[in-house]
């Protein structure tokens, strides 16, 4: 469908620009009649050229949408127009792309479509819960509150995503510089050291040292394998991940395993009763609310639970009873939405197990990196001490040899 520009007045006599969809320049027209816009300019929209960086044109710093959000929260509980609104919001904007976004949501608002319908021309910068969250506070009255608990929302996931990757990120940055260290020293320092060792007539060498010289070699002679299985893990990494199965497993994988599992676990809670506490206090229906928590918990484990708690209650069953079957959730987190099922107050017991669940992060977190810290130390530092050991133990009894 062509878009078109127009330019007209209303009939309080207020002048408007702005887009509207249209197959033909009538069909256009027609629609501007029945909004009431007498055209005073009307020409189709040109294409646009755009240059697509992958992972940065489609992308939205978190901070941008919560300023975003809560601009349009403040200035709807002014009592300021929608489209005005986000006339003020876009044009103030720095951020290029969510700028673009925003006037091209107003345009749509203009043209006469509601803002979440408007808000679902942009997928890839509001997802499925905020455009459900709008269009529950639009059908409520309550818009402003909405942007503001939206807000509150992406806040609170965002730091919570931020504590989870920083996490991650720690062991293995230092274990991808061990093994970096460890690859150079056998590749390069190791075989400078045996043949000046060799040169000076040693012909044999400390027990520790030949170890070390023989993996030295080794290493050398099938560094062009290794290297091959390295990236060909990787390609099978890629390849795994898009079966139906792969993604699945790595998710199962992160949240049972050994010490990331705790973490990942927990911040999973944390989203899922928060996700299912807003859309609740929303007066979204449970049903619709557990479709959207699942699409958007970010872990294939949580999802397929959700999943089959919402097939069970579509059979007429309650949702603590399948929860507690999926064996995913903590038998604590099921009880208290138990208690919140019975006493009608949901969002309330789901807002407090969040945040109970947001502490339980940051302390599952500072537990991990506690005790990694001493094992990656001393992992990291018996490598390199095994080795410098080995080169220099010939050393120390050629000088004994000498007194």
């Amino acid at each position: 469908m062509a878009q078109w520009q127009y330019e007209g007045t209303t009939t309080e006599g207020e002048f408007r620009r702005g887009e509207i969809d249209g197959d033909t320049k009538d069909a256009a027209q027609q629609k501007l009649k029945q909004m009431g816009v007498s055209i005073l300019k009307l020409k189709k929209k040109q294409k646009e050229i755009e240059i697509v960086i992958p992972g940065i044109t489609d992308t939205v710093p978190v901070k941008n949408m919560v300023i975003f959000t809560r601009q349009m929260a403040t200035m709807i509980d002014a009592g300021l127009p929608l489209v005005q609104a986000l006339d003020l919001v876009g044009n103030s904007e720095p951020n290029p792309n969510l700028k673009k976004t925003i006037l091209g949501v107003k345009s749509s608002v203009e043209s006469g479509s509601s803002f979440s319908d408007s808000l679902k021309k942009y997928p890839k910068v509001f997802e499925e819960l905020y455009i459900n969250l709008v269009s529950a506070g639009e059908m409520g009255g309550i818009l402003d509150t909405i942007m503001n608990r939206l807000a509150e929302y992406i806040e609170k996931a965002a730091e919570t995503k931020a504590k989870v990757k920083g996490a991650m990120k720690y062991p293995v940055t230092v274990l991808v510089v061990a093994m970096s260290i460890t690859a150079g020293l056998l590749w390069k320092v190791v075989p400078t050291f045996a043949a000046t060792f060799r040169s000076m007539g040693r012909a044999e060498l400390p027990a520790i040292t030949e170890f070390v010289v023989g993996i030295s070699n080794g290493f050398t002679a099938k560094l062009p394998f290794i290297v091959g299985g390295i990236v060909g893990s990787v390609v099978l990494y890629k390849i795994a991940m898009k079966t139906k199965q792969g993604p699945y497993i790595r998710d199962w994988m992160l949240y049972h395993g050994p010490v990331i599992g705790n973490v990942v676990r927990k911040s999973s809670v944390a989203k899922f009763t928060r996700t299912l506490g807003t859309l609740v206090s929303a007066g979204v229906p449970i049903i619709e609310a557990l479709q959207i928590v699942g699409k958007t918990s970010g872990n294939l484990v949580v999802e397929r639970a959700v999943d089959y708690t919402r097939a069970k209650i579509l059979e007429g069953r309650n949702m603590t009873a399948p929860l507690m079957e999926t064996q995913v959730f903590p038998v604590m987190v099921v009880q208290m939405i138990a208690v919140g099922e019975a006493t009608g107050a949901m969002d309330v017991m789901l807002g407090k197990i969040a945040d109970f669940y947001d502490s339980e992060v940051d302390e599952a977190i500072e537990g991990m990196t506690a005790m990694m810290e001493p094992i990656i130390m001393v992992v990291l530092g018996g490598i390199i001490g095994t080795v410098m050991m080995a080169m220099y133990m010939p050393i120390f009894t050629m000088g004994e040899g000498v007194k």
